[in-house]
């Protein structure tokens, strides 16, 4: 799922597409339901290349593809089987040397390259302190970070693309931190898209292929460079309570 900066009332009808975009680089667009009482921000740790700082991510805008996971649904008209999946800190950080704020359609987005770097956003849109403690495989990630408003119940997928330190393998950002704490399982309400080209089929082996291309069921003008146009789609479904990991292809 996600992390969120501030409490929230629920979150479902996740959808996650990845794709390896070339060169070390991945695309990932992200949607889902919520409801929340104030303003907050939705933060997604990133495998990133450290060496690019701040041009290790790239935003993209979906504003006029709002039904980009609705069209996505339509390539698996046939239900299927359910998955199964398997503090640093902030010294030494400027808060003067704020970072880039992106408006991206609907979104304010900005990208966090390391976990110090959270002292330059707005406090509102921070975790709290400590709270990356308990994932010490995030102190080498970057963080893209959403700025989301109360009433936003149902937005527009988020997309972009980063340079993935973790090579060809397609990363899924699902570990859950809605309070603060990281739980050992977590329940989750998520299908996850993929296309393999590049990628080690062996590691896709619980996916549903798509019954045809993606340009069949996908509008290729409005989702641009992400999705290949003449491969198929892949799909997996993780519903229930599971480990509460990232999920790597």
């Amino acid at each position: 799922m996600c992390c969120f900066s501030r409490p929230v009332k629920s979150v479902s009808d996740t959808s996650i597409f990845a794709r390896l975009a070339g060169k070390g680089w991945q695309y990932l667009v992200y949607n889902m339901t919520f409801q929340a009482s104030e303003d907050l921000a939705m933060i997604l740790p990133i495998p990133t290349k450290k060496n690019l700082g701040e041009a290790a991510v790239k935003f993209i805008s979906l504003e006029n593809y709002p039904d980009f996971f609705d069209d996505m649904r339509l390539g698996f008209p046939v239900p299927v089987s359910r998955g199964k999946a398997g503090g640093f800190a902030a010294e030494g950080v400027d808060s003067a040397l704020t970072l880039e704020v992106v408006d991206v359609g609907a979104f304010e987005a900005s990208f966090v390259p390391t976990v110090k770097d959270f002292g330059r956003l707005d406090e509102r849109f921070r975790l709290g302190e400590g709270t990356w403690d308990s994932i010490p495989k995030y102190k080498d990630y970057g963080f893209a970070v959403f700025k989301l408003k109360q009433d936003d119940h149902k937005v527009h997928p988020m997309a972009f693309q980063f340079a993935s330190s973790i090579g060809w393998r397609l990363f899924f950002p699902t570990v859950h931190i809605h309070d603060g704490k990281v739980h050992r399982d977590a329940k989750f309400d998520h299908a996850l898209y993929c296309q393999l080209r590049d990628v080690d089929y062996r590691h896709a082996r619980e996916w549903t292929e798509s019954t045809q291309p993606a340009s069949l069921f996908l509008d290729m003008n409005k989702s641009g460079d992400l999705v290949q146009a003449d491969d198929h789609c892949y799909r997996r479904l993780l519903k229930g309570t599971m480990r509460n990991v990232d999920i790597l292809v």
